[in-house]
């Protein structure tokens, strides 16, 4: 017989249970201007330092693909977001049309080419990427992180190998795979 006041339970001593999650009135899971504790996993790029790590060895971590790139990218008009660093407003970006875009990316992957100037240097100078910082570096990443035409060209690439130009909703790219 069980001592008075205990309650059964199926799970073994060393099972913990879970709290159920918060509502709404106590600003839990479903309050809107709750803390979210998941990473925002952007359409175009994730922040550097900011992949998931599997452990060594695991079968995630060994089947998973990963690169390294850095890239340029000009905004245009057509762009889903017509703001960048070099202009908040997005006056410039406004007035981009996709081909002047990729003229003038063109133009710098040429200049690079030619050893006029090096990709870091030309990112710092032309990208409308917050990577610009950076020398256009975004770090590593894998499959399902970047927008797919993006994703596509980075992984086609060969490490030290420059793609051409690859237009995605923010704009157009050249990409340099570094890893």
């Amino acid at each position: 017989m069980d001592p008075p006041n205990t309650v059964k339970s199926n799970k073994r001593p060393s099972e913990k249970t879970r709290p159920a999650p918060k509502t709404h009135q106590d600003g839990g899971a479903s309050d809107p201007s709750a803390k979210k504790s998941k990473h925002n996993h952007s359409t175009h790029h994730s922040k550097p330092g900011h992949e998931r790590k599997d452990k060594p060895g695991s079968s995630s971590s060994s089947n998973r693909q990963v690169v390294k790139a850095s890239h340029i990218l000009i905004k245009h008009q057509g762009s889903r977001r017509k703001a960048s660093w070099k202009d908040p407003e997005g006056v410039v970006i406004s007035a981009t049309t996709r081909s002047a875009a990729m003229e003038k990316l063109q133009q710098i992957r040429e200049e690079i080419d030619s050893g006029k100037t090096r990709f870091e240097e030309a990112a710092a100078q032309h990208s409308d990427c917050s990577s610009y910082k950076r020398g256009g570096d975004l770090g590593s990443f894998g499959r399902g992180k970047m927008q797919k035409p993006f994703e596509d060209a980075a992984f086609a690439l060969k490490v030290g190998e420059m793609s051409e130009i690859v237009d995605t909703d923010s704009g157009v790219h050249i990409i340099l795979r570094t890893r």
